[in-house]
């Protein structure tokens, strides 16, 4: 399930960073991104604002966004990265994590397609995102990997972390979403990142503003 990104395992990593993609790595919705190449996008964003603030189920509200975009050009996922933007900070943030000797994991309830492309970029370890269905050059409008679920973040954390022989302890979450509030309390720190409002009051640490180099001083204090 959780894939290896860029880089070879260190068993002397002195730390984990698992953040969510969409709104925390990037300033974007990617599923909102594909939404408008595909005319929904209006469509795509009201669900996506419902599900990331806990008000639909994610899978059901996934495969619904998904459908939407049935017939795509698989050009699409070009099209879209080039629309990226990383947030502020971001690029710093890994870049710091991995001088310091940690390890940096995205999970994303996006797509791989695209997803991969983003973590090459910024030199990301891990990466777990959805797959979505491409036949003849075209999307079908259906996800053929497991579903990434509040669940499976967790999970991924936990893989993750066993695999560089970390404690609980030793790891930190990121995300803005309903979704993921389990990691954020899962993990040794976790850290609400501009996040919706159930999110900000669930995480025992909170960023307001669109800096994720704030992050650092919440983790290196923990230290």
């Amino acid at each position: 399930m959780a894939e290896m990104a860029t880089s070879e395992t260190n068993t002397a990593a002195r730390g984990l960073i698992v953040m969510d993609i969409d709104s925390t790595l990037i300033n974007e919705e990617v599923i909102d991104l594909l939404g408008e190449e595909a005319g929904v996008g209006d469509r795509v964003a009201q669900i996506t604002e419902r599900a990331m603030r806990g008000e639909l189920d994610f899978r059901e509200a996934l495969a619904e966004r998904v459908g939407l975009l049935t017939g795509l050009d698989e050009s699409v996922f070009d099209r879209t990265f080039a629309r990226v933007t990383f947030t502020p900070g971001a690029l710093e943030l890994v870049e710091e994590a991995h001088r310091r000797g940690w390890k940096v994991g995205v999970v994303s309830g996006g797509f791989h397609q695209v997803a991969d492309k983003i973590v090459a970029a910024a030199g990301i370890d891990y990466c777990l995102a959805n797959q979505l269905e491409v036949v003849d050059g075209h999307l079908t409008g259906k996800v053929i990997s497991e579903v990434v679920t509040k669940e499976s973040k967790v999970r991924a954390l936990h893989e993750w972390a066993d695999e560089l022989g970390l404690s609980r302890e030793q790891t930190v979450a990121m995300g803005d979403g309903a979704n993921d509030i389990p990691m954020i309390l899962e993990a040794g720190t976790g850290i609400a990142f501009c996040a919706k409002p159930k999110t900000r009051a669930a995480a025992p640490h909170s960023i307001d503003e669109r800096n994720l180099m704030l992050a650092w001083p919440i983790i290196d204090g923990k230290q």
